[in-house]
């Protein structure tokens, strides 16, 4: 080397390449056509989804049981062709993954354990108040609910009832692998993995918009109530099952709630632990390794804020 000299040594520096994304190497399209794709293919997937509750024309309104059996028939075929649409994704932009397509998507058994209990249980947190406030306006006691609870022929009542499949399993099921599972691989790449979190809620928000015009049309609710409602792999379904059945909060009712300076204080204290709670309760690190991470350091992205 010192044979070189100093014009050897600049010779070399400037023939040595510069690392390429794994997306160039690939031969795969740009950021910018990444990102177009990346986000088409969401919004096609948004769109089928919601278009497939539509296929079965009907005059009876969504809560009948025989449009909610049309509905899992066909919430069902999209759910299960989804993962093509991230097999597509793969292929227009070229970034290889360097998982299997089920891992990548959530379906893991790594951190198992700690995915299905702490999401939840932060969850549980936040609604606080409402579980205080269920618990005072009901009129059964503790040992009489938790025999409710455990007694098969209420699982049984359950099993049979279509609106409780429906908000409790088929819902938080199919939900969660459309909007979560399949479009945050999509979209991670493209925005990084912060954002990408926050923006496949907004996908799923957007296409729930049709339950507004559902309520409207058979006038089950008021403007105003409709808009404070609509706005609502293992945790992920887990929490989004708690959230159906809880349902929006019921600030008003609190208000107005013979005990309602502890409800309040409840409520209160739901949000100040969910917030303190937040960052450790989801560090990443509880839940083994992160395939997203893997399929950024692919893509060119190997900084993540996330991943480090």
């Amino acid at each position: 080397m010192a044979a070189l000299g100093g014009d050897g040594l600049r010779l070399l520096s400037v023939s040595r390449p510069e690392r390429q994304p794994e997306t160039a190497a690939l031969g795969g399209p740009g950021p910018g056509l990444c990102c177009w794709v990346s986000v088409f293919s969401c919004l096609s997937l948004a769109c089928s989804y919601v278009g497939s509750l539509y296929v079965w024309k009907s005059e009876l309104p969504r809560d009948h049981p025989a449009v909610i059996k049309r509905r899992f028939t066909s919430v069902l075929v999209v759910s299960s062709l989804s993962p093509l649409c991230v097999l597509l994704w793969r292929e227009l932009t070229g970034i290889q993954p360097g998982t299997s397509l089920l891992t990548l998507m959530g379906f893991r058994l790594e951190g198992f354990f700690p995915a299905a209990l702490l999401p939840l249980l932060l969850t549980m947190i936040l609604f606080l108040g409402p579980l205080m406030q269920l618990s005072m306006d009901c009129s059964c006691d503790l040992a009489d609910g938790l025999k409710v609870v455990l007694a098969p022929r209420s699982w049984a009542r359950c099993l049979t009832d279509m609106r409780w499949l429906r908000n409790q399993v088929i819902a938080p099921l199919t939900e969660e692998l459309v909007f979560r599972a399949c479009m945050l691989p999509m979209l991670a790449p493209c925005t990084g993995l912060g954002p990408a979190v926050f923006t496949c809620p907004l996908f799923f928000g957007v296409a729930h918009f049709h339950h507004i015009f559902e309520q409207l049309r058979f006038r089950q609710s008021s403007v105003g109530s409709i808009f404070l409602s609509a706005g609502h792999l293992i945790g992920p379904v887990l929490c989004h099952s708690f959230c159906n059945y809880m349902g929006f909060p019921a600030v008003c009712a609190a208000l107005e709630h013979p005990q309602r300076r502890p409800l309040l204080a409840g409520y209160a204290l739901g949000v100040g632990l969910f917030l303190l709670l937040l960052q450790p309760l989801t560090d990443p690190k509880l839940y083994g390794s992160l395939p997203l991470c893997v399929l950024l350091e692919r893509a060119g992205d190997s900084e993540a804020p996330l991943c480090s």
